[in-house]
């Protein structure tokens, strides 16, 4: 339920930004750029990341979106395991110095220091991989306080007719 006085039965992102359009095209342009641009990061990898932090965000919503984006991907749910302990998650060791970043990114931003950003690159990223990574973090925390600062983060699972995205995860027109 929205906490909008003109809309408190207003229960989804979608609804909303088809009342305001101009609210989400600026959050879904800069999704869709990190997501369909070249990048060192798969998309598989990406769709993680970007799962990982709406779970540390605690954010139903966009994490029960982006789980079943992730599956599609034939991504298990690794990101769960992930959350209590990056090291013996079920993922690629090259992505696990990503994953603490955006996690300290994500819950304490100011205590974020070049050691933390270091074992990114000795992992063999770079920079563009690294900025992909503090893009998504940004976009993605952006998004997940938005839904849950306007009060619509309590919804039902989506369901793909009601993503942003479409299964190739490019972004759906709104209307202006």
């Amino acid at each position: 339920m929205s906490y909008l006085p003109s809309s408190p039965d207003l229960a989804n992102i979608i609804g909303l930004f088809a009342k305001y359009p101009r609210r989400g095209i600026l959050l879904f342009k800069l999704l869709e750029d990190i997501k369909g641009s070249f990048s060192p990061l798969s998309k598989g990898m990406r769709e993680l990341i970007i799962t990982y932090i709406t779970a540390l965000n605690e954010s139903e919503t966009c994490y029960n979106a982006h789980k079943s984006l992730s599956k599609e991907l034939g991504i298990d749910e690794s990101y769960s395991q992930s959350i209590s302990d990056i090291d013996s998650a079920n993922v690629e060791e090259k992505l696990k110095p990503i994953l603490h970043f955006v996690k300290k990114l994500t819950l304490t931003p100011e205590q974020i220091t070049q050691a933390d950003v270091k074992p990114i690159f000795e992992a063999g990223w770079d920079e563009r991989a690294f900025l992909d990574s503090v893009c998504i973090c940004a976009v993605v925390n952006c998004m997940n306080r938005f839904a849950m600062g306007i009060g619509i983060d309590q919804e039902a699972p989506p369901n793909k007719q009601t993503l942003p995205f479409n299964s190739d995860h490019h972004y759906i027109r709104l209307s202006l």
